[in-house]
């Protein structure tokens, strides 16, 4: 067997079996089933009474879940006691919610002149039970007596997760997305509240960031998808531009209501969109002339996808238009953070296939970085466990490109970083992607 058939085969055997790690680690995450969501709280001062309507996911709170340690039911100790919960009917939901109500009031602080008011439940109307892999929305109303108070400071418990507060019935209402043991600023209650466009602007770059880095696998494929095409800097230009063009308008259109498609038509093209471009990098080594019209169409789609997060949230009336730039913002800022990260994992690797020069310590160097980022899975488990199911499948995403570009450097042969690297991340994002269409559609 000769030295340059050995040298393939241990190519390919190290680029299958970092694929199948990637594909393993990631393919569950394409399931959003179990996603644990914000709590929407909607504050109405009627006389002397002040009144939350809020929708919410009540199975976590009655199973107990700390909603801040973990991101999806499954990954907490009280899984299966929120299964049992998901599965009861209406009525049975609501029964069980009431019972479990003094516990929950206990955990929420409306706040009047130094002192904590009472709260009162006053209904409670739990989501049909429908399809138990999906999450439940129910609503509940509650109620504390003012005393004559004019301002109030909401609190909402660390293990209630995160809580998007908005005043109703007043001019310039107050809004805020608390997260757990976040205490609101004071609010008074006839109105006045607002924040200004620049804080409301600045406040929705992080939920836009987040949307793709962690939380967003699917959009990070789809721009390591882009990526791959080629080694040149203008394709990707191209193509990050019609991208981005196209679901900043999608977005817009989405969040006015204007544009309305429901997630089950989204999410399975979405999918589909990644599957596209990464299984047309395997034909193609330059930019086409429709590829960026596609990424375009593409790009519509993805608007829609991330309008879908938006809606979790809710944007505030009075500052809707810096809240939505300042989420696309954070939305862009993700991607070009995906891009320069990749761009800096594979540079070196882009130079000794151009120049087809062998380097050991750099195949060595990468491999280290392979260790660090799964070593770094140890310390995450142990200080973050919420944050865990998030960001492993990121971080697998970046050990197996890491030891791709190892074994890319260590070949010294010409176009292998395009052999060992782009074609073969190519086949496995086309492989996941796959995977989620089907799961999407028919799973």
């Amino acid at each position: 067997m000769s030295n340059s058939f050995q040298a393939f085969l241990r190519v390919w055997v190290l680029t299958l079996v970092s694929s199948l790690a990637l594909a393993l680690v990631t393919l569950p995450s394409g399931a959003r089933a179990h996603e644990v969501l914000p709590s929407v709280a909607d504050m109405t001062r009627d006389g002397d009474v002040l009144r939350f309507e809020v929708e919410a996911n009540l199975e976590t709170f009655i199973a107990g879940i700390d909603q801040s340690a973990v991101t999806d039911t499954n990954e907490a100790p009280q899984a299966e006691a929120y299964d049992d919960l998901r599965a009861l009917d209406p009525a049975a939901l609501e029964e069980a919610f009431r019972d479990y109500w003094p516990q929950m009031a206990d955990r929420i602080d409306v706040v009047a002149n130094g002192n904590r008011l009472p709260l009162t439940l006053d209904s409670v109307t739990a989501g049909e039970t429908g399809d138990v892999e999906l999450p439940r929305t129910s609503t509940f109303v509650f109620s504390a007596a003012l005393s004559g108070a004019e301002d109030v400071n909401v609190g909402w418990d660390r293990s209630l997760g995160a809580l998007v507060l908005r005043q109703q019935g007043v001019e310039q209402p107050f809004d805020a997305y608390l997260t757990g043991g976040q205490t609101s600023d004071q609010i008074a209650l006839e109105g006045g509240n607002a924040r200004g466009a620049l804080v409301t602007f600045f406040s929705y770059i992080p939920t836009g960031f987040d949307h793709i880095v962690p939380l967003g696998l699917d959009h990070i494929l789809f721009v390591l998808g882009l990526f791959f095409l080629s080694t040149h800097l203008k394709p990707l230009l191209w193509q990050v531009t019609a991208f981005t063009l196209a679901h900043t308008i999608t977005l817009a259109l989405a969040a006015l209501g204007i544009v309305n498609v429901p997630g089950s038509i989204v999410e399975p093209l979405i999918a589909l969109s990644i599957a596209y471009v990464a299984i047309e990098n395997l034909f193609t080594r330059g930019l086409s002339p429709w590829r960026p019209i596609v990424i375009f169409g593409f790009g519509l789609l993805h608007g829609l996808g991330f309008a879908s997060v938006l809606a979790e949230f809710g944007l505030p009336q009075g500052q809707f238009v810096p809240a939505l730039i300042g989420f696309n913002i954070g939305v862009e800022i993700g991607q070009l953070a995906v891009i320069a990260v990749a761009f800096a994992i594979v540079w070196k690797a882009r130079e000794m296939s151009a120049s087809a020069t062998r380097h050991v310590g750099l195949a060595a160097a990468y491999l280290v970085g392979v260790v660090a980022v799964l070593a770094l899975l140890i310390p995450l488990a142990a200080f973050a466990p919420g944050w865990t199911g998030d960001l492993i499948p990121v971080m697998a995403t970046v050990a197996v490109l890491l030891g791709l570009c190892a074994v890319s450097v260590n070949l010294g042969r010409y176009d292998s970083y395009n052999d060992v690297v782009a074609q073969p991340a190519s086949v496995l994002i086309a492989i996941v992607a796959i995977y989620w269409v089907i799961e999407r559609v028919f799973l």
